[in-house]
C-alpha cells in the first residue's frame, strides 16, 4: 500500500504559477511511477504528467507550461504549473503506478485525495 498525500492547491489568478506537492509513503514509493492526473468540473479525469526515466511525459494541454519533478530522498512529487490558464482548473490528484506507456498512458495503482486548483479569469 502507498498513500500519497497532496498539497500546494489554491485560488490564482490567470498567468499565475503554483506547485502542488505530493508526499508518497507506504511500500517502497521508489519503486513506482508517480504523476499527476486532474478533473475539471464537468469533466472526466485525465492524465497531466509523470515521472519517466528520460525526464516527464505530459498532457498536450499542459506541455511547456508544467514541470513535474521528483526528490527521491524525500518520497517527493512536484507540479510547477507556470501561465495558469482558467481552464487548469480542476482537481489534482496526486498518483502512483507501475506500467506507463508511451506517450500518456499511466496505470495508476494508487490515488492521492486531490487537492483543488482554481484559476481565475
Amino acid at each position: 500500500q502507498v498513500q500519497l498525500v497532496e498539497s500546494g492547491g489554491g485560488l490564482v489568478q490567470a498567468g499565475d504559477s503554483l506547485r502542488l506537492s505530493c508526499a508518497a509513503s507506504g511500500r517502497t514509493p521508489s519503486h513506482y511511477i508517480l504523476g499527476w492526473f486532474r478533473q475539471g468540473p464537468g469533466k472526466e479525469r485525465e492524465f497531466v504528467a509523470a515521472t519517466i526515466l528520460n525526464g516527464g511525459s505530459y498532457a498536450d494541454s499542459v506541455k511547456g507550461r508544467f514541470t513535474i519533478s521528483r526528490d527521491n530522498a524525500k518520497n517527493t512529487v512536484y507540479l510547477q504549473m507556470n501561465s495558469l490558464k482558467p481552464e487548469d482548473t480542476a482537481v489534482y490528484y496526486c498518483v502512483a503506478g507501475t506500467r506507463f506507456t508511451p506517450p500518456q498512458t499511466l496505470n495508476v495503482d494508487y490515488w492521492g485525495q486531490g487537492t483543488q486548483v482554481t484559476v481565475s479569469s
